[in-house]
């Protein structure tokens, strides 16, 4: 499928990562806001509107919509598809509630280390119920070997495709995501849980009943806990496997021991993207790019983007949220995000007055 820069326009195969003119990462040409996942107190995995496929994952897993699972689950459509799972849209007909419930194909189930892991994994998730955060309800197996994640399900836009549509969002829109991604993180961080893979992709835009938007952390199917013994290094392998390559921090693209300061520097990141569009580093290539991590700073907001007139307080912050060395970034999600609000509302940001409402200043 042709992908296309969203800064510059430029087409590119469906091989390309990054555009040559800009360095801005490449999304699908024609993508459209994307619905579905998990959550009304929080969700699942962020996944794009299923397109019409051959069931080869085996009918069981791909072609459910009208079933009735385990007998508790009657099964409505398929919203969408994974790597190797199909989430569908499902109603419990014990408590009438409306769930997502995240299907996996039959090879993974089949598979006795993904298994295990998938079981920790649900373990911990179960523990993360919080507005801002997926959780998984239940962790299900029918008498057939069919493998099911149960989780709240919410409609929302993919954060990705809202900033993609919009090219960069504004810095009061920006401040609450960021507050509300890391208040999220900040309740795994505390069951010392690291979420690994945070991104974009990774969070789901909701919209409460008054109308208002807010931010959903999903997919922590790479989450891990920071102790974790060799069985579970042995599962989950290393960071440079597991992650995504734009947002993994140095120690991560190092395959080092990972902690709470790996999401923060993700959502430093994440910041930058939503604030200019763009990432900030630059290299035309995507080993270019993972070099120019490990040994260069983030580009100011100023080089990154002129035109746009980001206030300069935000630079320190966001260059602490990204620094190479862990030790010198800020220590919890929180004290980023409350940083990154303070700099939106100094006298010299525009909109301050905004803001300054917005969070009761």
């Amino acid at each position: 499928m042709p992908t296309r820069c969203p800064a510059c326009g430029t087409t590119y195969p469906d091989d390309s990562r990054f555009c040559t003119k800009d360095g801005s990462r490449l999304v699908v040409a024609g993508a459209s806001a994307a619905a579905a996942g998990p959550a009304a107190a929080a969700p699942a995995t962020a996944v794009r509107p299923a397109a019409p496929r051959p069931p080869g994952g085996g009918p069981n897993a791909a072609a459910l919509a009208g079933a009735m699972l385990e007998g508790r689950y009657r099964v409505e459509a398929k919203v969408g598809e994974g790597g190797m799972s199909y989430v569908y849209r499902a109603i419990d007909v014990s408590t009438t509630e409306r769930v997502a419930i995240k299907v996996l194909s039959p090879s993974l189930a089949k598979d006795p280390n993904a298994m295990a892991r998938l079981r920790r994994e649900a373990g911990l998730a179960i523990r993360l119920a919080h507005p801002n955060v997926c959780h998984i309800m239940r962790l299900g197996e029918t008498e057939d070997g069919l493998v099911y994640v149960v989780m709240p399900f919410v409609e929302g836009e993919i954060l990705a495709d809202k900033r993609h549509r919009a090219g960069h969002l504004p810095i009061a829109q920006v401040a609450s995501f960021i507050g509300e991604i890391a208040d999220g993180l900040q309740v795994a961080h505390e069951q010392k849980i690291v979420h690994r893979d945070l991104k974009p992709e990774n969070v789901m835009v909701c919209r409460r009943t008054d109308g208002t938007e807010y931010a959903v952390v999903m997919d922590f199917g790479l989450a891990k806990e920071r102790k974790a013994g060799a069985e579970l290094e042995k599962l989950t392998a290393t960071g440079i496997i597991l992650g995504t390559p734009e947002f993994m921090s140095p120690e991560q693209l190092r395959g080092k021991p990972l902690d709470a300061r790996t999401d923060i520097y993700a959502l430093g990141l994440i910041a930058y993207e939503l604030l200019t569009g763009k990432l900030p580093f630059a290299g035309r290539t995507q080993q270019e790019l993972m070099i120019a991590r490990l040994r260069n700073d983030p580009m100011p907001l100023s080089e990154l983007r002129p035109t746009l007139g980001l206030p300069a307080t935000l630079d320190p912050v966001l260059l602490k949220a990204c620094d190479r060395d862990a030790e010198r970034r800020y220590q919890t999600a929180p004290e980023f995000a409350a940083a990154f609000r303070q700099a939106a509302v100094s006298p010299s940001a525009g909109g301050a007055g905004l803001l300054g409402k917005l969070f009761g200043r």
